[in-house]
């Protein structure tokens, strides 16, 4: 596995899509920053979810709530008492492990399992000599203790003590604010009830373990939808929706093979169901989480109108009906997708000898769409009139421009970042009346003669699925 992530890795260092954070003082641990290419490949997939979200439905609408909340949310939330991990230590090389997945490497499902169950496990394996470190293969470990997942910080000047009535913390998930912000919705917009709020933004967890690249970081983006309803319309809205969110993934290019349902045995106290679409990652070998799809009841809403003495109810002006309404949610990772898009796009490909690397994003999600090349770049006039060919398409299309003047090469570095087509200006386009230009696809490396006059016209119809 660790080839196959290395390799996946280098590529997104050396192609501009990610790269470790604060590199040049050493890294700072899952922790990363997106390049050109990979902040333009993650705005797509966020635009692709908040298209198909909000803009293609008239029942959910959007929201960009604040990181930090008042502190009171995470203790009506729960986060404050029970949002952690149980954490042993390595007392000689110090290496920090979650307690549950050491217990899950002898078959013991310890999830959600109370701390005291957690060590009677731990020492059972300790006294048959199995429980030893990962890194160091040392058997000194101290017990499990619990280790919030939250992280700390303060509003006041750095300089002042950080004691409890001080602190804030950087929010965990993003629903949060939609919960705090249910009744602004509602009043503003006079919105009718089963709607969602669909939000994008910043998480942040005090990871015990944060590895597997992207994939498992201290800060990340979610991209959830808090779906506001009746309970008694909770089973078929929630069916609805689980299809809804596997059928996005297969209409962006990745087959039904390689995603899968798991549904939770174990749930938490406030919820009913909860679904997992899971997808199979070749480059940590096997099936691991996207986007979980809950059923979570009124508890939410519930919780913050006792802490906060709001009323969050809901009045039915047609019935008369006063209620707390139940909530459906779906919750995504953005990193994770693209994670995701890019494992299943990264393709090797022999081409008259030689290996072609080519990202076979779909098209509506390739960070550049189309390459612009002037055939020879000291010859000024195929330079200028490529030039004038990227002014017009740019303004439609993410374009880049490239004049290095050899064309073989412009393609392969087109390839690999997934550019589905590369516009060249040669002779011909100077010299003849047609004023052609060639228009090369990257999946089928054919190529075909296109007016310039023609070619808005010509794209359009191209990223028009």
């Amino acid at each position: 596995m660790e080839e196959n992530l290395d390799k996946i890795v280098s590529f997104c260092k050396r192609k501009g899509f990610v790269f470790q954070s604060s590199e040049i003082y050493g890294g700072f641990a899952a922790v990363y920053d997106y390049g050109h290419y990979g902040n333009l490949l993650k705005n797509n997939i966020r635009d692709a979810w908040l298209k198909h979200m909000v803009q293609l439905r008239r029942d959910v609408v959007s929201l960009d709530s604040a990181i930090f909340m008042h502190p009171t949310t995470w203790e009506a939330s729960g986060h404050i008492d029970s949002f952690d991990d149980p954490q042993i230590d390595c007392k000689k090389c110090k290496n920090r492990m979650r307690a549950d997945h050491v217990l899950e490497l002898f078959g013991i499902d310890a999830d959600k399992a109370s701390l005291d169950f957690v060590n009677i496990e731990l020492s059972k394996l300790r006294e048959l000599g199995k429980l030893k470190c990962q890194s160091c293969g040392s058997t000194d470990l101290t017990e499990a203790k619990r280790f919030s997942l939250m992280v700390k910080s303060n509003l006041g000047s750095p300089t002042d003590s950080l004691n409890e009535a001080e602190v804030v913390y950087l929010r965990p998930e993003t629903c949060g604010g939609i919960y705090l912000n249910y009744k602004n919705i509602l009043d503003s917009l006079r919105i009718k009830i089963p709607f969602g709020i669909a939000q994008i933004g910043k998480a942040f967890r005090n990871e015990i373990v944060a590895r597997q690249f992207i994939f498992r970081t201290r800060e990340f983006e979610q991209m959830e939808m808090q779906y506001f309803l009746r309970p008694e319309e909770m089973k078929q809205k929630y069916e609805e929706w689980r299809e809804t969110r596997f059928k996005w993934y297969l209409n962006y290019g990745i087959e039904e093979k390689d995603i899968r349902w798991h549904k939770h045995e174990k749930l938490a106290h406030y919820a009913s169901e909860a679904y997992d679409i899971e997808y199979n990652y070749k480059f940590l070998n096997g099936f691991k989480e996207v986007e979980g799809i809950h059923a979570r009841g009124d508890w939410d809403l519930t919780q913050h109108a006792k802490f906060s003495g709001t009323d969050l109810s809901y009045f039915d002006e047609k019935t008369g009906e006063k209620f707390i309404p139940h909530i459906m949610e779906t919750s995504a990772g953005l990193n994770r997708m693209f994670l995701m898009f890019l494992d299943k796009a990264y393709s090797e490909e022999e081409v008259n000898g030689e290996t072609r690397v080519v990202l076979k994003l779909d098209k509506r999600l390739a960070p550049i769409k189309i390459a612009i090349f002037p055939l020879a770049k000291n010859k000024q006039p195929l330079v200028d009139k490529a030039k004038e060919v990227f002014d017009m398409l740019a303004v439609n299309f993410m374009c880049e421009f490239d004049d290095s003047g050899n064309i073989g090469k412009s393609y392969r570095r087109q390839d690999e970042i997934g550019t589905p087509y590369c516009v060249t200006i040669d002779f011909d386009t100077i010299e003849k009346e047609e004023n052609t230009v060639t228009v090369r696809d990257r999946d089928t490396m054919n190529q075909e003669r296109v007016a310039i006059s023609e070619l808005s016209s010509y794209f359009i119809k191209k990223f028009t699925i």
